[in-house]
């Protein structure tokens, strides 16, 4: 067996990170999360409106500090020519530039594709917008709650009696982030077996779209149209919320098989014998009158009560925890999903860590969310050799 790694798997790889708000930040994030040199360019007045977005801890929104460790920070003014040259000379020695303005953006200023590969044929462009480079709505904006909307998933979410509802954190955001990660992976393979670089185009439509999953393709091979049903499962029957003595519990009886067990559990077993419980075809059909059965036998006992009875016989369930329980539960806690890392002016920030887990590489965070311009000047010392003289001069003229 091998040891621990001492190098990460992508520290020779260099992301110039023009994204904003949460689906290109996250993505850069995991790349950083994996070693890579992740350098967030910025407006020297701020471009990231995720910036000032509450909660705030002394100054410091805690939503931008959710998706930003492990990068550094550099401020360049791209609107101004000075400050569009000195971008280009950095993609020089980059491997990727992420970015996620509307579509046409860079090419307004002057840092489009073609431009990025007459100074490097071998950078690799990420863009990641709300409906793609190409199509009747490449235009528009899109932000994830409005992707919710369009795509069908507020359509499907929420209880039956109620209004569509959207999901309570930035999913597609947050599945986005992780296709841009994967791409650019993918991208970097091709260009290291040999092929040049290219412009990757995530849309959060298309993400959103291709998420919807069983639900998708239960209309597109039936013709079915899911519907609201607040916790419960389109297609499986018991999966869903049943209220204990005390608080709310998911169930979930995937197959039959646990149903049985399930039956046996609450000293139930005529359901067994009832041709409308016996399937789970025929538990949807008649799930009412199933759910309406089960739900004061849960009223007798607490969520954790149940949740030790039904882990005892292999049936999958949980009590619905709030923020602060979750974070406390304990399996969270042996994981060490929480890190404190040290902060320049927080002196230090409890973050989540990335959750991948492996055998042989170290993911820890090496690097707090940078304040803004906190590593301009060294950065430009070390990678463009500017001297101070220079920089200063940047820095008067309002390049950086």
């Amino acid at each position: 067996m091998g040891g621990i790694l001492l190098n990460l798997p992508l520290e020779d790889i260099k992301i110039l990170d023009l994204s904003r708000i949460y689906a290109g930040p996250a993505g850069s994030m995991i790349l950083g999360d994996l070693g890579a040199n992740v350098i967030r360019i910025e407006s020297p007045k701020g471009t990231d409106s995720m910036r000032d977005w509450s909660p705030f801890v002394e100054g410091e929104s805690t939503y931008y500090l959710s998706a930003n460790r492990n990068k550094s920070s550099v401020t360049i003014n791209l609107k101004s020519e000075t400050g569009r040259l000195l971008f280009l000379d950095l993609v020089k020695s980059a491997d990727v530039v992420l970015e996620n303005y509307k579509t046409g953006t860079l090419d307004r200023l002057g840092i489009g594709y073609e431009t990025l590969t007459q100074q490097n044929p071998k950078i690799i462009l990420c863009s990641v917008t709300g409906y793609g480079q190409t199509g009747p709505f490449s235009n528009e904006p899109g932000f994830d709650p409005v992707i919710q909307a369009i795509s069908g998933l507020m359509d499907v979410t929420g209880s039956a009696e109620g209004d569509p509802t959207r999901v309570g954190v930035p999913v597609v955001d947050i599945y986005s982030s992780l296709y841009a990660a994967i791409s650019i992976l993918t991208a970097l393979r091709v260009r290291d077996k040999g092929g040049e670089g290219q412009h990757i185009d995530i849309s959060l439509l298309d993400v959103q779209i291709s998420s919807l999953a069983n639900i998708a393709s239960s209309y597109l091979m039936s013709g079915y149209i899911s519907k609201r049903l607040g916790n419960q499962h389109n297609n499986v029957v018991p999966y869903q919320v049943f209220q204990c003595s005390d608080r709310p519990m998911m169930i979930a009886v995937g197959n039959d098989k646990q149903f049985n067990k399930f039956c046996e559990v609450l000293n139930r077993p005529e359901w067994l014998s009832d041709d409308k419980f016996r399937f789970n075809s025929s538990r949807v059909e008649n799930r009412d009158e199933l759910t309406e059965q089960i739900q004061p036998i849960f009223l007798t006992k607490s969520a954790d009560e149940w949740f030790q009875i039904l882990s005892t016989n292999g049936i999958p369930s949980g009590p619905v925890n709030n923020i602060e329980q979750a974070f406390k539960h304990p399996q969270v806690k042996a994981r060490k999903m929480v890190e404190e890392v040290p902060h320049p002016t927080l002196g230090k920030v409890k973050l989540v860590r990335n959750p991948i887990r492996f055998s042989n590489i170290p993911m820890t965070i090496r690097k707090h969310p940078p304040l803004l311009g906190e590593h301009t000047v060294s950065f430009l010392q070390e990678e463009l050799k500017l001297d101070m003289n220079e920089i200063e001069r940047l820095q008067s003229e309002g390049v950086i």
